[in-house]
Parts: structure tokens; C-alpha cells; sequence
């Protein structure tokens, strides 16, 4: 569960104005920044399977929404990808 501040950061960075948080940018962002801190607890925590089940359908979440961005408008696809840091 992210916290609200890293939440309004992530909006502000991605989201087209401050109360977007529907857009694929935003949701993208914040997948992509929930999955990093599952991460980090999957280390701590490897036999936590239900947590590792939990990131498997945000992996295949984000990987729907990159691919529908990228069909969309390849520009903010772009855009989105250098930002987050991935390696598409």
C-alpha cells in the first residue's frame, strides 16, 4: 500500500492534471511503484506466496496498459517508459 504523499507525487509527475489518476499514465506509474515495494517484501519474505500471486497480476496489469498506451500514442508511451525508468 503506497503512501499518499509518493501517490500525489506519482499523479503530479504522470497525470495530465492534479486529480488524474484514471489515465493509463498515472495507473502505470503506480502499479509500477506498488511492485517495487512487493518486491523488496518478496525479498524479506520469499515463501509469502499470496504476495507473489498479488504481483504476478500487476505485472500482467502493467503489461496491458503499456501495450495499449503504446497502441494509442506512442509518444506518451515513451514518455511514460523514460520517466518510470523500464526497459522497453
Amino acid at each position: 500500500m503506497l503512501k499518499k504523499d509518493v501517490k500525489t507525487k506519482i499523479v503530479k509527475d504522470l497525470g495530465i492534471n492534479a486529480k488524474d489518476t484514471g489515465s493509463a499514465d498515472v495507473q502505470i506509474g503506480l502499479l509500477s511503484e506498488e511492485m517495487d515495494a512487493l518486491v523488496a517484501h518478496l525479498k524479506d519474505h520469499p515463501k509469502d506466496l499470496h504476495s507473489k500471486r498479488g504481483l504476478i497480476g500487476m505485472v500482467v496489469k502493467r503489461k496491458k496498459l503499456l501495450s495499449y498506451l503504446q497502441k494509442e500514442d506512442d509518444k506518451r508511451y515513451k514518455e511514460v517508459i523514460k520517466k518510470i525508468g523500464l526497459k522497453k
